[in-house]
This record gives structure tokens, C-alpha cells and sequence, in this order.
């Protein structure tokens, strides 16, 4: 499928030009309430005491906003932040190398920790409880051990995939915080904020137009406030009016529930190939000519959560809202009963 506007992963344009609209405190920061409250006690309390912050893990779908909240713990703590990734980390050494270099303080992030490696995990046990690293010297029969003592930091860690961490790392976090999705006046909040950054013009009824078709999630509300503001620019005198945000956004090909062209396709496959459904993960991956885990992991969630599709031990089935956004007739009440009577067999 086609490279879309909407997906979630970050471009190497937008690693550039982000940084410049992430927030830097927590008074800034919009949305995310109980979390920021949260924080706000713990990094105070810290700060009271002279102590660095507990390590903090943060889970949730990706463009959230864990990343940022990362870099304002540094900055309420006045303290550095070390940035990594879990794949980027492929031998115990070269963690144990980032760990030796960290001042006291300092905050460790690893976004994706659930992709360490074992090996390299289990160099983290000992650092995160005893802020001590072992490390192996010679080889063999002349091998010995060595405790390295570390300064004491926070290691913040980020994923999308929270089951896939191990006991042992998730159990050393002393606070496990849920990154929630955003409504769309968070959303507007935040692309108002951001349109004053970067110099843009906007109105409330246009910045609430990219709300709402952003998916409840931040980074995709700022990605398309820059393409609106390119049509905005060249048709509309370098205002984003609710006509203006409208025009972009169609054109954009990002409906009103912030469905694009591939959603549409998965729905309508389901409809008119398989009549509504079920069909298996794997049947309909053919059809569309994707791989089923990209179906699982990519577009599924947010058609799951808008009620869209239903997930059945028969498989997958359409839902009337599916029906009704596409514009297309529902099903004779007979054939109706059969599509939908499998809801209470629901996974």
C-alpha cells in the first residue's frame, strides 16, 4: 500500500524540525493530565530530597508524545538526557560504555526498550538497582569480575509494545505510566500552540478541523498542520480557515474520522469481497495484497477503537459504523443477522 500521511513513524524532515515544537516543562505540555500531574509530585519530591528521579517507564501507541515528556523530566531535574534506541544497542559493552559515561543525574532515555537484547538487558539489572555495572576481565581460567560503580541516574524508557518487555526490566521501573490517546481539544490546543511556533495564521474552527482528523495522536496533528499550511499559503492568503483546513485535508485524502485511502480499502474489501464479513487475517491480506502483520499491527487498532471492525474467532466483520461512513447500504436484515450474529463470540 501507498506511503501514508497519517503513519505514525517519524520522518527524517520531522526529526529535524520537531524539536523546535515539543514543550519543554510540564506547564507547557497539553494532555496527558493524570500523567502530568504525576510527574509533577514525583520530580518535586525528588528535587526536595536531592535525589534523582525513580526510573520511569511509559508505554502507548507511537507519536504520543514519550519522547518529549523524556526531555522535560531532564529539564525539571536540570539534568542532561542521554538519547538511544533499543536496537541501536547490539553488545553489552556498548551499554555498559553509555552507562559509564552518564553524569549524576542524568536521565537515560531508550526509546523501543523492548527491543534489547537479552544480553544487553541483563547489564541494565544491575545498574538500575545497585547504580554498579559487573564487568569480565582476561578469559578463562585467569577471567574475573569487577564491579564498576555508576553516578546515579533516572532511566526513562519508551514502547510501543509494553508486553513484549521481560519481567526482570518492567518490575525494575518504579513508576509504569499508560501514554493515552489524545481528544480533539487537546488536539486543538496543541495545533494552535504549534502553528504560533512555526508563524502560522489559524482560526479555532480551523485548528479543531485538523483535530479532528488526527487520529488522537499529536505528531500526526502537527504533520498535517504543515501540509495545510502549504495550501493554506498558495489559496487561502496564509490563513487556516475551517474552509482552508477542509480543502487541504480532502485533497490530503484524510477524511473526517481521519480514515485515509488504505482504511477505506480494508473496509470496503471486507464489504463488497467478502460480504461484510468474517474473513480471516490472512484471507483478506491476499485480497489486499499486504502482509497480515501489517494488517494487525498498523491498521487494525484505530479501525478497532472507532468501532469500525470487530474481530471474531471467525474473523474479521464490518460493523454498521463501517457501513455508514463508507456511504454504502446496510445488508438485508437476514443477511444482517448472519453477518453480525457471531458479536457475542467476540475475541
Amino acid at each position: 500500500m501507498e506511503r501514508r500521511i497519517i503513519s505514525t513513524d517519524v520522518s527524517e524532515e520531522e526529526k529535524k524540525t520537531d524539536a523546535s515544537l515539543r514543550p519543554q516543562r510540564l506547564d507547557d505540555y497539553i494532555g496527558q493530565s493524570r500523567i502530568k500531574e504525576m510527574m509533577k509530585i514525583y520530580i518535586e519530591a525528588a528535587r526536595n530530597r536531592g535525589e534523582p528521579l525513580d526510573h520511569v517507564l511509559f508505554y502507548g501507541p507511537p507519536g504520543l508524545g514519550k519522547t518529549t515528556i523524556a526531555g522535560i523530566i531532564a529539564n525539571e531535574m536540570g539534568v542532561n538526557m542521554k538519547i538511544t534506541s533499543g536496537p541501536a544497542i547490539e553488545k553489552p559493552g556498548e551499554m555498559a560504555a553509555i552507562l559509564n559515561n552518564l553524569q549524576e543525574g542524568d536521565v537515560l532515555f531508550i526509546d523501543e526498550i523492548h527491543r534489547l537484547n537479552r544480553q544487553v538487558e541483563e547489564v541494565l539489572y544491575p545498574a538500575m538497582e545497585d547504580f554498579a555495572i559487573d564487568i569480565m576481565l582476561g578469559k578463562e581460567a585467569s577471567a574475573r569480575s569487577i564491579r564498576l560503580e555508576l553516578p546515579k541516574f533516572t532511566l526513562v524508557g519508551a514502547t510501543t509494545r509494553a508486553g513484549l518487555l521481560t519481567a526482570p526490566l518492567r518490575d525494575r521501573f518504579g513508576m509504569v505510566q499508560k501514554m493515552e490517546f489524545y481528544t480533539p481539544e487537546e488536539l486543538k490546543e496543541i495545533v494552535v500552540r504549534s502553528a504560533g511556533v512555526l508563524g502560522v495564521s489559524i482560526d479555532e474552527e480551523g485548528a479543531m478541523r485538523i483535530a479532528r482528523r488526527s487520529r488522537g495522536t499529536p505528531r500526526l496533528a502537527n504533520r498535517l498542520l504543515k501540509r495545510v499550511r502549504d495550501f493554506a499559503e498558495v489559496k487561502y492568503d496564509g490563513v487556516i480557515t475551517r474552509e482552508a483546513a477542509d480543502f487541504a485535508l480532502d485533497i490530503l485524502d484524510v477524511d473526517k474520522l481521519g480514515l485515509d485511502n488504505n482504511d477505506r480499502t480494508i473496509l470496503s474489501t471486507i464489504i463488497e469481497k467478502f460480504s461484510g464479513g468474517p474473513v480471516g487475517i490472512d484471507t483478506l491480506a491476499a485480497a489486499l495484497s499486504e502482509d497480515a502483520g501489517t494488517l494487525e499491527d498498523v491498521y487494525e487498532p484505530y479501525l478497532l477503537m472507532n468501532g469500525l471492525i470487530q474481530r471474531t474467532p471467525r474473523g474479521r466483520i464490518a460493523t454498521e459504523n463501517a457501513y455508514r461512513h463508507l456511504g454504502i447500504p446496510l445488508p438485508r436484515p437476514e443477511a444482517k443477522d448472519e453477518i453480525y450474529g457471531q458479536q457475542s463470540l467476540e475475541l
